[in-house]
């Protein structure tokens, strides 16, 4: 599983489900004039309950946190397995809602129920599966929850474009002259730079993706030539309008078209 694939969506899904499980152990009932020493049942005292609000969304959640991490992702009943767990989450916050209002469920109708209401247990279930599955849904919508959960390294300074990086991230280091510069017809990255200049006012930085994402040819060609991964870092070398001219580590360049989240260097 790679963590660095994980984004804030599912830091904040993952922050819900330890709340989820803290509010477990709590009291589910609150009743009025109880003493201080009465002993009420948590979440783990009631089948039901415990199925039905906080396993579903621990479940749930876990699904989802392991479905991003996952280089291929599998399918449930037609379903990737992110969006089964979503589904799980949503379950768990309706069925939270339903305890909330009606704590007792059918006991209230044999007229013991009217001092009894929802207790910190319940309520804090109901908090923490509503956030849940509301992270859930909103991840692949909401640019914020697609950043990057762990920050990727900070890079080295960028080098001017066509210059010569100082080794790591993948790039070649290339002959020296005896005076200290590349030899002629070294290439950078180990392939001729395309001889297309950046625009005067951009300058080569390095970047980072939050989510894996596709790098197309320069000449407009549907088909992917390469997928930039989270965790690495690459050279932005141009810029077209909202899209960037993207180096990788092997030297191949193209057109990073979803620019959204990313995080420079």
């Amino acid at each position: 599983m790679n963590i660095r694939s994980l984004t804030r969506g599912d830091g904040v899904v993952i922050g819900a489900a330890v709340l989820l499980f803290i509010a477990s152990f709590l009291d589910i009932y609150s009743i009025d004039g109880a003493p201080s020493s009465a002993d009420i049942p948590s979440a783990w005292a009631s089948g039901p309950l415990l199925l039905s609000v906080f396993l579903a969304g621990i479940i749930g959640a876990a699904l989802v946190v392991v479905a991003h991490g996952l280089p291929q992702v599998p399918k449930v009943a037609g379903l990737d397995l992110g969006q089964f767990g979503a589904a799980f989450t949503v379950f768990a916050a309706w069925s939270a809602l339903g305890n909330v209002f009606d704590p007792i469920g059918g006991v209230d109708n044999l007229g013991g129920g009217g001092s009894v209401s929802a207790g910190t247990g319940l309520i804090l279930g109901l908090v923490a599966t509503v956030v849940m599955a509301a992270a859930a849904i909103a991840a692949p919508l909401v640019p914020a929850l697609q950043a990057a959960l762990v920050p990727a390294p900070k890079p080295a300074a960028p080098q001017p474009y066509g210059g010569q990086p100082q080794g790591g991230y993948g790039y070649p280091g290339a002959q020296q002259s005896p005076y200290g510069h590349p030899q002629q017809g070294q290439p950078f990255g180990g392939q001729q730079p395309q001889q297309t200049a950046p625009a005067a006012d951009f300058s080569p930085f390095w970047f980072a993706v939050p989510v894996p994402r596709p790098l197309f040819p320069e000449d407009g060609s549907p088909t992917p030539i390469a997928e930039l991964a989270p965790g690495t870092w690459y050279l932005a070398v141009e810029q077209r309008g909202p899209a960037l001219v993207a180096q990788t580590q092997d030297g191949r360049r193209g057109v990073l078209q979803d620019t959204s989240g990313i995080q420079r260097g």
